[in-house]
């Protein structure tokens, strides 16, 4: 346990994070894959191509995260469970959980299928915390961890923690004990590429970022993104927990083929064929298309992206999207093999949506 706990009622961010989330479900269907190497991706077969999308702690204990591809999964773990992905049952068991933070009459916002950060006013963060987990385990037959901090960047990073089941407390009182030395891609938005170019400015850990001039930030990232990130290393962050529900900036779709492509009038079909299927979600919507981003993963995988707007209007055209998206494909490097291609169309805003409720 971290941190202090306070007397006085006093606001707090709670941040909720389910252990293991889709593991845990299926082992909650299958109580015999208690304890064992449960790996969830693709459609469960090691042979085929496709990445993991999560992965039991025992077989995390070897190595095997979320994103690897399932055939480097098989050559680590070969006698583990390998299990196909089942988004339906996922989803219903997010919303239990999420259902089940809503009734503690707190504002809760909605963070992916398996976390949320909620606002609290309490003077007891850590019973809270506990009464938190012991509603959604109640609720879902669940576990989970829970931060508390005094805001959401350190409720954030006092989850991890405290996981598996665990509740930490990270506030401005012990941020520098506890984060001071710690490397700055331990900060919640804070990723590799930006840890590496803060290293080559001589700023390492997170006191170092702290302490770092606002000026000599934005020198090297820009104006508003250098002292944003200066603000993550002193543990700063003014974005209010807000209940206004998710609405989605873009759509996607992507394949996985299961040979790699290198007949580019071949792929440049796939990305017509995907394109057009991600119009009949903007569809759905009504929200027409205003930019096109093309993600390949080349052999054996290395993932790269592009993106344009589209000209003119914001539109639904079948012939200006499907070509918008191919233009794309004369920016790829035509000497490689293809392994994944996938098509991103972002929309416009829905209507009566005001500024700010967008969250991509």
């Amino acid at each position: 346990m971290g941190g202090m706990t306070a007397s006085v009622r006093r606001r707090w961010v709670l941040h909720v994070d389910m252990d293991q989330f889709i593991a845990a479900v299926e082992v909650l269907r299958n109580p015999e894959l208690a304890g064992k190497q449960v790996v969830v991706g693709g459609r469960g077969d090691p042979t085929e191509r496709g990445v993991v999308s999560t992965a039991s702690y025992e077989a995390r204990a070897f190595g095997v995260g979320s994103g690897m591809p399932l055939r480097v999964a098989f050559k680590k773990l070969p006698d583990a469970i390998f299990l196909p992905v089942d988004g339906e049952a996922y989803t219903a068991a997010s919303n239990i959980v999420m259902d089940a933070l809503r009734s503690l009459n707190v504002v809760v916002e909605v963070m992916g299928w398996d976390e949320a950060f909620l606002g609290v006013e309490t003077e007891d963060p850590v019973s809270f915390a506990r009464r938190v987990h012991d509603t959604v385990f109640d609720a879902s037959g669940l576990h989970c961890s829970v931060g508390i901090g005094d805001n959401k960047l350190r409720a954030k990073i006092a989850t991890d923690f405290g996981k598996p089941q665990g509740i930490y407390t990270l506030t401005s009182a012990n941020w520098f004990e506890v984060m001071g030395d710690r490397p700055t891609d331990a900060l919640w938005g804070i990723g590799k590429k930006t840890a590496k170019k803060l290293a080559s400015l001589g700023i390492t850990t997170v006191s170092e970022l702290a302490a770092t001039d606002d000026s000599a930030l934005a020198a090297a990232f820009g104006p508003k993104t250098g002292p944003w990130i200066g603000t993550k290393g002193r543990g700063v962050d003014l974005s209010p927990v807000s209940a206004a529900p998710w609405i989605a900036r873009s759509h996607s779709r992507e394949t996985t083929f299961q040979e790699n492509l290198e007949d580019w009038e071949a792929i440049t079909e796939e990305v017509r064929a995907l394109a057009l299927k991600v119009r009949e979600d903007l569809v759905a919507e009504d929200r027409p298309a205003v930019r096109v981003t093309l993600k390949v993963r080349y052999a054996p995988f290395e993932t790269h992206t592009t993106t344009a707007a589209l000209d003119g209007p914001p539109t639904f055209d079948t012939q200006i999207i499907s070509d918008a998206a191919a233009a794309l494909v004369q920016r790829l490097d035509h000497s490689r093999k293809v392994r994944l291609m996938g098509v991103r169309l972002e929309m416009t805003p829905p209507a009566g949506s005001g500024p700010g409720e967008e969250r991509g």
